[in-house]
């Protein structure tokens, strides 16, 4: 049987995918982190199904828990919250999957910060103001972050930032990036994005940390950094321009 590492999106138990339901309504087994998973999404699993809250599970135990519902011929859903190509851990789950012969498939989710955007219902690439996205989060206790990966040496690239794991390092963040963006430049922060409690706030990069600290945000939030958050004047996308040869090509940006 098969391992499905499942998105299980940002926390809205609609925002999984119609595949990600599919599989949670015929899965023997699932695997759920019980700090970021609502009730509402564990409702789609049968009523006979085994659910397993890996909140205090170390990681040999989770994979234990995988291989032995796979010899028990048991389909078994690992959800993770958000996408599983971002901050998951499901990269060290597959390795040893792969070395104990157990097969698995991989289903995409709604991101934190894709969720988060839509609910500042703001497009992240705008034409000339910023193209690029750049998704980092900020070290503390966690695991070291690779050599020239820094907020300093992403700023200095100007793109538009989305930072996970940074709402209690705010003070740190607007000292790094200050330099390279300006007090000035636009910033805003979405806790909890589609759950109960989900709060918004906007400003500048020089008043982030009384932004967050006034809106008591502790947990689950991205920061957004960069011009495209405010921007207004900017020029139409080249896609549905009328100067554009429609016959001779491809849809594109």
């Amino acid at each position: 049987m098969t391992v499905y590492f499942v998105g299980a999106g940002p926390g809205a138990a609609d925002l999984i995918t119609v595949r990600g339901r599919d599989l949670l309504g015929r899965c023997g087994v699932c695997l759920y982190p019980g700090s970021m998973t609502p009730p509402d999404l564990l409702a789609y699993c049968p009523p006979e199904a085994e659910l397993v809250d890996t909140a205090n599970l170390s990681l040999e135990q989770i994979v234990a828990k995988l291989a032995e519902a796979h010899r028990a011929g048991q389909d078994v859903v690992r959800l993770c919250s958000g996408d599983p190509s971002l901050y998951s851990a499901v990269a060290e789950q597959m390795r040893r999957l792969d070395a104990a012969g157990v097969p698995y498939e991989v289903v995409p989710g709604v991101p934190a910060f894709a969720a988060s955007a839509a609910v500042l219902q703001r497009e992240l690439t705008v034409p000339e103001i910023g193209q690029s996205l750049v998704i980092t989060r900020v070290q503390a206790r966690s695991t070291k972050m690779p050599p020239g990966e820094t907020l300093q040496a992403f700023a200095a690239t100007g793109a538009t930032l989305a930072l996970h794991l940074a709402i209690s390092h705010v003070e740190r963040v607007t000292g790094e990036l200050t330099p390279h963006y300006g007090e000035d430049c636009p910033v805003a922060v979405v806790a909890l994005a589609s759950q109960p409690g989900e709060t918004v706030v906007r400003g500048v990069l020089g008043e982030l940390p009384a932004l967050v600290r006034e809106a008591g945000m502790t947990r689950a939030a991205t920061i957004f950094v960069g011009r495209v958050l405010a921007a207004t004047n900017f020029p139409d996308s080249f896609l549905y321009s009328t100067a554009r040869d429609r016959a001779n090509q491809p849809e594109s940006l």
